[in-house]
């Protein structure tokens, strides 16, 4: 714990007992806040806010998970192995550890730069009192005994007590799971990660950082709870069968190289290298991370702050984004376009009145504050903040009654004639407010009391120009856009008409669906539009959409939206809303931008669908790898018992690293980067597997038959090459037609990954097949490579097998695709 200073002395001192298992003794700062003098003693105390940035890894974090991975270890153990042999040349694997530790680090050091500077622009920031002034400071500035203020929206962002309070009531729902708010007086405890929902005040600081009661849960929980990700999940599972394939596959091929097949050590030890080297997926895990860093990179040139990484993948799988209306759909400004005097007070001195009292106005005092500026000097005896539950605010002032703003048809009886010239004005887009008076005070039991309407206040609610042209991406790309509003239903139902989305006659009013139950479910589900809706229940809107298997992203900007942008599985806030809005999304649009999202969208659907086809091309290699080497381990135990020639592993590393570099390894990077536009759906590692296991076992197949095929018979054949990587000419020209197999093979999976070929994709797999003929046929790369195509018949057969591999390959790809399309209509017809 972290007790005030006793050297901050205030010129007059408020004791406050508080009451628990700590009790103690603190003091509450008036007006003056602290000096300049005191901040700098306590922030070389290290009582200031800092805390670990959440948003991305430190570079020493950065460069250790690059560099220090399993698959890095894996590799630098088969590459030690190669360098005993002195066959150096078999080493040239031994550059992916390079390669890919250099690219991971490189991309996520530009990610981590540009999310710091999207997160210095969309930093948070307080008002507190020092030297006796109102000054905004960041979060992480704020020091043990500041004076910090409280406004409607505001993030409590450090524990403290409450100093001063006019209807003060916090919402610690994210702390306690209860939606009820709290009210809170002067001494009461506040607490880190709960938010002001209606009133102002101010509080007290007495723990900042890692001693706050939101650090130490985020602490006890062991990190901060992220976005699910189905795709990172997908592939742990799939390296975890991939590890436990590796374990039979690699004893296999050691006993059979070193001890069955009666060859020289060092060339059995490259045999073994050989066939372990193609197992490793080592460019899977790092591309994955690859197209997550770009992803951050090029939202961020959009303004788009991601706290957390794989919400990018859950905004590319949603199927329903609801949004907020204010903010969101229309403009945050609002303007007063006339008043309607319905009786018989003026009302322009109390709108003057009205602004000229609330300390923190929203955009809707704002407005009224704009068009009614200045102060009659009346006394306020009485306030009642505005609060979404409510939907009214007002202020008692003596000597001239009592006022309030709300909403018509919440305050009158609808069916009034002032509510009905509300809702016509409402039908028409615009907002209206009721100026009223009251019988008794606004802070009184029973308030508001006997209400009479004095005005109606018509502003002008700007839609977003660009929100249009969002909504109809939406809907061009299946996803349903349901706008949940707390304002007028009509009003906002002619707001969403005019964007294409439902119509005021069908808007739902909130106030009318079940509580709760199949029946809300249902309600929910069958709605576009809906208005006059609690905070609560847009929560409960984003449930029932996730109960009928909906994938829910919540675009808001205000309090009221924060506990939907927390339940949804996507998050999305505004920059100019709320602190705590923003401190619960896991997207933030710093620009304000609505029509940001289908690029946010759009990112999300390019990582997920291409990694998706690198998937395929990583782990077709694993399965035709771990394959072939048990196969050939089999043959060879066959073979020992059976008394036959002996069978050993046909290639060498340097085969095994040549034969990934144009199937697997260049088109994968260019592939993880290309656009794609599918909407992403469950069930990755199911699709996966689905085209990678047979494709991987055909591969297998006809390398193994190419084998059996063209092998020589013993150790027949002038030595070519020199030391451990000596091959006898026929096993070098065996070995260089059973590559020809399963490049040819390997090449069809990636022609079929590649599709639909556009230009740039068929010139792509083109040139990869291309890039092999000048491998094979130049002396120079036949003799640093071990190849030699010589053997006519030997080709011919590894030709005919590529072939073969092909159309099995296809025909199977064909039989596969008809099996998941068949379901996937039946679901989605």
């Amino acid at each position: 714990m972290t007790e005030p200073n006793p050297a901050f002395t205030p010129d007059v001192q408020t004791v406050i007992k508080v009451v628990g298992e700590d009790d103690r003794v603190t003091t509450t700062q008036m007006a003056a806040g602290l000096t300049s003098a005191q901040v700098q003693e306590r922030v070389a105390r290290g009582e200031v806010n800092e805390s670990q940035d959440q948003n991305s890894r430190s570079v020493a974090d950065i460069l250790r998970v690059n560099i220090f991975t399993r698959i890095n270890a894996i590799l630098a153990v088969l590459f030690a192995l190669v360098l005993v042999t002195g066959s150096y040349r078999n080493g040239l694997f031994g550059l992916l550890i390079v390669i890919n530790s250099g690219i991971g680090i490189a991309q996520e050091l530009r990610a981590k730069r540009t999310l710091e500077k999207l997160t210095i622009v969309g930093q948070a920031t307080v008002e507190v009192v020092r030297d006796g002034a109102t000054t905004r400071i960041p979060t992480n500035q704020i020091v043990v005994d500041d004076l910090v203020e409280l406004a409607p929206g505001d993030q409590i962002v450090v524990d403290g007590q409450v100093a001063a309070a006019v209807e003060l009531s916090v919402d610690e729902s994210l702390l306690t799971g209860e939606a009820d708010a709290v009210a809170k007086h002067p001494g009461d405890t506040l607490r880190s990660g709960s938010f002001v929902i209606a009133g102002s005040g101010s509080m007290h600081v007495t723990k900042v950082g890692a001693d706050s009661y939101a650090a130490k849960l985020a602490a006890e929980a062991g990190a901060f709870s992220l976005a699910k990700s189905q795709l990172r999940a997908g592939i742990d599972q799939i390296l975890k069968v991939i590890t436990y394939l590796l374990i039979p596959a690699g004893i296999l091929t050691i006993v059979n190289q070193l001890l069955l097949a009666k060859q020289d050590w060092q060339r059995g030890l490259l045999g073994m290298v050989a066939a372990l080297v193609p197992m490793v997926p080592e460019g899977l895990v790092l591309l994955t991370s690859v197209a997550f860093a770009v992803g951050v990179i090029r939202l961020g040139r959009r303004q788009c702050l991601v706290n957390e990484l794989p919400a990018i993948e859950g905004l590319a799988r949603v199927d329903v984004v609801c949004t907020d209306k204010t903010g969101t759909l229309t403009e945050l400004g609002l303007t007063l376009d006339r008043v309607d005097q319905v009786g018989q007070e003026p009302v322009a001195d109390a709108l003057a009145a009205l602004g000229a009292a609330d300390p923190h106005p929203d955009a809707t005092v704002q407005a009224i504050h704009e068009a009614h500026p200045g102060n009659p000097g009346w006394t306020v005896t009485a306030v009642a903040p505005f609060s979404s539950a409510k939907k009214w605010s007002g202020v008692s002032f003596e000597g001239n009654g009592n006022w309030l703003l709300g909403a018509p048809d919440i305050l009158l009886d609808p069916e009034s004639p002032v509510a009905e010239q509300a809702q016509e004005a409402g039908s028409q887009g615009a907002r209206v407010l009721l100026v009223a008076t009251s019988d008794r005070a606004v802070n009184a039991a029973g308030a508001p009391g006997v209400v009479t309407a004095q005005a109606l206040l018509i502003f002008e609610q700007r839609v977003r120009p660009d929100a249009r042209a969002t909504i109809e991406y939406f809907h061009r790309q299946g996803v349903q856009v349901k706008v949940i509003s707390g304002d007028n239903a009509v009003s906002v139902g002619a707001v969403a008409a005019s964007l294409g989305i439902g119509s005021p006659q069908t808007a739902v009013d909130a106030r009318t669906l079940p509580e709760g139950g199949p029946e809300f479910i249902e309600a929910v589900e069958k709605g576009v539009v809906f208005g006059r809706v609690r905070p609560d229940q847009k929560k409960a809107m984003v449930d029932a959409l996730q109960a009928k298997g909906h994938v829910v992203a919540m675009t808001g900007d205000g309090v009221n939206d924060v506990l939907a942008l927390k339940q949804a599985d996507v998050g999305v806030a505004m920059g100019s809303g709320s602190s705590a809005a923003r401190a619960v999304s896991q997207i933030v649009l710093l620009n304000n931008k609505f029509a940001t999202l289908p690029y946010v969208v759009a990112e999300g659907r390019r990582v997920i669908g291409n990694i998706e086809r690198v998937a395929h091309l990583y782990l077709t290699k694993t399965i035709y790898a771990v394959t072939l080497a048990l196969l050939v381990g089999l043959l060879g135990l066959s073979a020992q018992a059976l008394h036959t020639p002996e069978v050993s592993y046909p290639f060498q590393p340097i085969h095994t690293t040549i034969a990934a570099w144009f199937t697997i390894g260049v088109p994968s990077f260019v592939l993880s980067l290309a656009p794609n536009h599918d909407r992403a759906r469950d069930g990755f590692v199911r699709r996966v597997l689905r085209l990678a296991v047979p494709s991987g076992l055909v591969v297998a197949a006809v390398t193994l038959a190419c084998y059996l095929l063209v092998r020589p018979d013993g150790a027949s054949g002038a030595s070519v090459g020199a030391g451990a990587s000596s091959m006898s000419a026929a096993h070098q020209q065996a070995a260089t037609a059973c590559l020809v197999a399963m490049i040819g093979a390997s090449w069809w999976v990636l022609v079929l990954v590649a599709r639909p070929l556009n230009r740039w994709r068929l010139a792509l797999v083109a040139l990869c097949l291309l890039t092999y003929v000048p491998l094979f046929l130049l002396p120079f790369t036949q003799e640093q490579l071990l190849l030699d195509p010589s053997n006519t018949r030997s080709m011919a057969i590894g030709i005919a097998l590529a072939v073969t591999g092909m159309v099995l390959i296809e025909l199977l790809h064909r039989r596969v695709s008809r099996s998941v399309e068949a379901p996937e209509k039946a679901e989605h017809p």
